[in-house]
């Protein structure tokens, strides 16, 4: 960073006419260089504008590792990239532009992925290369990604470019698991985010583990690092998520305890070997049901962790003379669960749709463990877990299935 240092006596006087010809970067602090001077931090691009003032010995250094402000330090991640982009379109920045900007991102190790809609107007794509830099210099990154839409080949198979650096391969450490996948290849879904730390904590000690849709591991390796399990059989068909998930195998050392199946898990010749059988599939796992069944040991049964998208009709507005008078009183409407930009606010209690829906799945369930081992099982309802609003009025849901054979 460019700055003019002096002595400390002459420091405060220069300090206020930088400030006033809007000459000094207010994203570091003044420092202290070798000699006892001060040097105060310029705008590098405003350089050609700078008039010393007659009498101040200075002179012009560079300085490394500048020391940010402490205004600088408040600024969120989203306000640093808007001012230095603005800065690098200086007088053609506008509010028009500024709607191309992204507010938030993935963040994988070194690499911040934006959402497909980031700068896509005319004018961004003509600074190239000099976007990007500023972009990952803003962010604190080394690679700059976006995404497009996701290919609709049964895989999930990203769309995503690949904007400054050579490789996509990134390391993502999460609930003290490290991922690693590319993510020109593969998908990392952050919003699972409390299904893995629910899965971390279930009791698996000495269990084996059936994991039917496991990518690149979400649910597979907090199956094996937190929860304890024994032996996972991971099955999975994209061939980029297999390479993954064995990469991260070896970078938490629990390979050992893991064989990775590749291809059709509906076809996976495994039987009566799994105490738990994970089916984290959405919209629906109701495919992989039949596979499930035909893996849970035979003569004791175990669990089954269901995911489906369930569609919960928005609750209707109770008239005014069934509100609480408390309620009634302030104006305010009944307790109830609520639209939040667009995702509905999940409320604590099962609801109506979400019970109907485990029953009926677990009276499935149990018609299709006694029709492949011609007797009798029993299946109960142990948690639906609410994992994420999906879409408006569609919330992703787990139900943990105890299926138990019925002893004659």
């Amino acid at each position: 960073v460019p700055a003019l240092a002096t002595e400390r006596r002459f420091a405060q006087r220069l300090r206020e006419r930088l400030e006033g010809e809007q000459l000094l970067d207010g994203r570091f602090q003044l420092q202290q260089v070798p000699g006892g001077r001060v040097a105060l931090p310029v705008l590098e691009e405003r350089l050609c504008q700078l008039r010393l003032p007659p009498g101040v010995p200075c002179e012009l250094v560079q300085i490394q590792g500048p020391v940010p402000s402490r205004a600088a330090r408040r600024r969120t991640p989203a306000q640093r990239l808007r001012e230095e982009l603005q800065r690098l379109l200086g007088g053609t920045w506008s509010e028009e532009l500024a709607q191309d900007v992204p507010h938030a991102w993935q963040r994988h190790g070194d690499l911040v992925l934006l959402s497909e809609d980031s700068f896509r107007a005319a004018p961004w794509q003509r600074l190239g290369s000099a976007l990007w830099e500023t972009v990952s210099s803003a962010l604190g990154a080394r690679r700059v990604a976006r995404r497009g839409r996701v290919t609709p080949d049964g895989m999930r198979t990203p769309s995503v470019t690949l904007l400054l650096g050579q490789d996509g391969w990134v390391e993502h450490v999460d609930n003290g698991i490290r991922y690693t996948f590319d993510v020109t290849k593969c998908m990392f879904s952050p919003g699972n985010i409390t299904e893995k730390l629910r899965v971390a904590s279930l009791p698996c000690s000495g269990e084996v583990l059936v994991d039917l849709y496991a990518g690149i591991g979400y649910f597979t390796l907090p199956f094996l690092v937190h929860a304890g399990a024994a032996f996972v059989h991971a099955c999975e068909w994209n061939s980029h998520a297999v390479e993954a998930l064995r990469r991260s195998l070896v970078l938490n050392g629990v390979q050992d305890r893991c064989r990775i199946h590749a291809g059709d898990s509906r076809q996976l010749e495994l039987r009566d070997v799994a105490d738990r059988v994970n089916l984290g599939l959405i919209p629906s796992s109701e495919e992989g049901w039949p596979a499930a069944c035909r893996v849970l040991k035979k003569d004791s049964g175990g669990v089954l962790h269901i995911h489906h998208n369930v569609e919960t009709p928005p609750a209707p507005a109770l008239p005014a003379e069934r509100r609480s008078p408390e309620a009634a009183g302030s104006g305010e409407q009944a307790q109830h669960p609520t639209e939040d930009g667009g995702k509905e606010v999940l409320g604590a209690r099962l609801r109506p749709e979400w019970q109907s829906w485990a029953e009926a799945t677990a009276t499935r369930i149990r018609g299709l463990l006694a029709e492949l081992h011609w007797r009798p099982w029993c299946t109960s309802v142990l948690h639906v877990e609410a994992v994420k609003s999906y879409a408006p009025h569609v919330h992703h849901l787990v139900l943990d299935l105890e299926c138990r054979p019925v002893l004659p």
